[in-house]
This record gives structure tokens, C-alpha cells and sequence, in this order.
């Protein structure tokens, strides 16, 4: 039997990676296999594919999906500037980070708000479990105040929202979805790989060894308890026709530089993804109530990305040949001539 292959001429496994060493059950794991369909069926080329990590469970993933592609893991903390250097070399590139709550929000906090306000081309998705996995389960900075450890240890501190933070530094895409929502998860990962600037996309992946339990705000039972998405998004990307019309004024359809297009239900009574502002406020009475909102809380296309304003030459840097990139002996001495009184 012929295995299914995409419109690339692909099948799946060619967006395999390597077994996992996660724990059983971890919602990171779960996360790999959305990225896995996610790319087999938006037909990413995989020699286009750069993946990058920091230090985490969360960056372990790139190891378990797309092994053809390019790859890179960064220090603790230090994947945006890593992104940032490889997109700017090679243009044609298709940048994809994940990262944890840790990596994000802690150590790489600063890297992270940097990369969103200069609008690195870079699909961003943080695994989000609260805690840090790797060293047994302390709070992490995205923490929910109030959440409890499995010892009955009690976080006293305002959480670090990376959904709220993108939207005041500008971020055009930021949406948050649940590790075992497969159905919105990947929805929203073909929309944030085909947005042009940075797209953030906060996934609550519960930790299934440290806090999955009563009492925790990142387990299972508690997502699929309280999840409450405030938009149905649906996405067609640029090689398909609309398989039908939508009457005007039941949805926003915003369509991406690369002839893809997002199509926006609202769920919730007045909930406006283009208005920045109020999906911030949203969010924030959201976490006074103990609200779980999932979906695409912002979508603005326009603004220029980082690449785009460093004004560079139409090739990629990193393959252009030492004749163009090293000035010849006269236009050194030309320059220290112009340097002497």
C-alpha cells in the first residue's frame, strides 16, 4: 500500500523525529504530534525548516519532530537571539521556536520581549506547564498565584502572562491554545507558521510528574474543566479555494501576506481580535476570575518585520560569496584616507 503523501509529495514520517525521553503522558508530547501533521499537511519543506530551542523539557522537542530539518539548541534562555541571527542570514528560512514557561519567561524574559517588539520573523510557541520539570518541579514565572505544588506548597506571586506581555509590546498574532485541544492547537500552528512577523502561541502543557494534580492550574482535569475559547478560528492556506461562502458579518477574514486566510468566529459576545486593547483587559479579568481563555486573542498583518527594515540585499547573507561580502584593499585605504586630518 502507497503511503499518503502532501502536496509537496512527502508522507508524514519524513516529519519524524527521534523517540521521545519525555514522561508518559507529557502534554509536550502532544504537542510534537500536532507539529508533525500540522507541517506533513501545510507541506513545509523540511531543508527550509529551522528549529530552535533553549534548555527545558520544552526544548527538548525539536528533536522529536522533522530530523531532516535544520536545527539549533540554544543556551538557557538564549533562543530568540539565536532565531534572530539565523533569519537575518538566510531569508528563506522558515523559523520555528519552542520554548517552556522557563526558558520564556524567566531567564530568557529579556530575549523574549525584545524579539516582539522588533517583530522577528518567528513563529514562537512556549509549552507551558508551570513548573520546572527538569529540576523537580519548582514554580515557574508563569505560575498562576494561588496554584498549588503536589506537597501543598502554595505560589504567592503574580504570574509572568506571555499572552498579555505580547500584546502590550505590539505582537500582530497571539493566541493561546491546550496541549489535548488537538483540533484548535493545529488550527492555530498553520496560522502562526504562515504570519509574517512574530506569532506567539502559549500552549498549557500539563506536566504529568509535577503538577497534574488537585489543586494545579496547569493539569488536565483543570483545562478541560474551565477552557473557555472566545473565537472559532479556521484556516486556508494560500494553494486552497475557500470550500464555502460565509455570509458577511458572521466572521473576520484576515488574510496573510502569503495569499493564506484566517477566518475568525467570534464565540464570546464582543470579543474583537483586532482590538489589542481589549484582548489584554480580557485577559487580565480572566486571570482574576480563574478563567481559562483559549483562541486567537489578536490578529494585525502590516506592521514590517524585523528583516524588513535592515533594508538588506535581495539574496540571503549566508550565501553570498566572499567577492561580495569583502571589500577590496582600495575601499579600505579610501575609508582611512576619509579618517585622516
Amino acid at each position: 500500500m502507497t503511503a499518503k503523501v502532501n502536496r509537496i509529495g512527502l508522507p508524514q514520517d519524513a516529519y519524524k523525529g527521534g523517540k521521545s525521553t519525555l514522561c508518559p503522558g507529557c502534554g509536550h508530547d502532544a504537542v510534537t504530534a500536532s507539529l508533525i501533521r500540522v507541517l506533513f499537511e501545510s507541506g513545509v519543506e523540511p531543508w527550509r525548516l529551522a528549529k530552535m530551542s533553549g534548555i527545558g523539557c520544552s526544548s527538548k522537542t525539536p528533536g522529536y519532530f522533522s530530523s531532516g530539518s535544520w536545527a539549533f539548541n540554544a543556551c538557557h534562555g538564549r533562543m530568540p537571539p539565536v532565531a534572530t541571527g539565523a533569519v537575518v542570514a538566510n531569508r528563506t528560512l522558515l523559523p520555528l521556536g519552542v520554548s517552556g514557561d522557563g526558558d520564556t519567561a524567566s531567564i530568557g524574559l529579556g530575549h523574549f520581549v525584545h524579539a516582539l517588539r522588533r517583530n522577528v520573523p518567528l513563529c514562537y510557541v512556549v509549552e507551558n506547564n508551570g513548573v520546572y520539570g527538569l529540576t523537580k518541579g519548582q514554580f515557574s514565572a508563569t505560575a498562576d498565584r494561588g496554584a498549588k505544588l503536589r506537597g501543598g506548597e502554595e505560589n504567592t506571586f503574580e504570574p509572568v502572562d506571555v499572552c498579555t506581555l505580547a500584546l502590550e509590546l505590539g505582537c500582530g498574532f497571539v493566541a493561546r491554545s491546550f496541549a489535548a485541544d488537538k483540533r484548535q492547537l493545529e488550527t492555530l500552528l498553520k496560522a502562526a507558521l504562515s504570519f509574517p512577523g512574530t506569532s506567539v502561541l502559549d500552549v498549557v502543557s500539563p506536566c504529568v510528574t509535577f503538577n497534574d494534580h488537585e489543586g494545579s492550574t496547569r493539569s488536565y482535569a483543570w483545562g478541560r474543566e474551565r477552557e473557555h475559547p472566545v473565537v472559532e478560528v479556521g484556516f486556508v492556506p494560500h494553494w486552497e479555494a475557500p470550500e464555502v461562502e460565509i455570509p458577511a458579518g458572521e466572521v473576520r477574514e484576515v488574510p496573510l501576506p502569503d495569499g493564506s486566510l484566517v477566518r475568525i468566529r467570534k464565540v464570546e459576545e464582543g470579543f474583537d481580535t483586532a482590538d489589542a486593547a481589549g484582548a489584554w483587559r480580557r485577559l487580565r479579568e480572566a486571570r482574576a476570575r480563574g478563567e481559562f481563555l483559549t483562541g486567537l486573542f489578536h490578529l494585525a498583518t502590516g506592521r514590517p518585520t524585523f528583516v524588513e527594515g535592515l533594508d538588506l540585499v535581495e539574496e540571503p547573507l549566508a550565501l553570498l560569496p566572499e567577492g561580495r561580502l569583502r571589500p577590496p584593499r582600495s575601499a579600505l585605504e579610501d575609508a582611512l584616507d576619509g579618517l585622516t586630518p
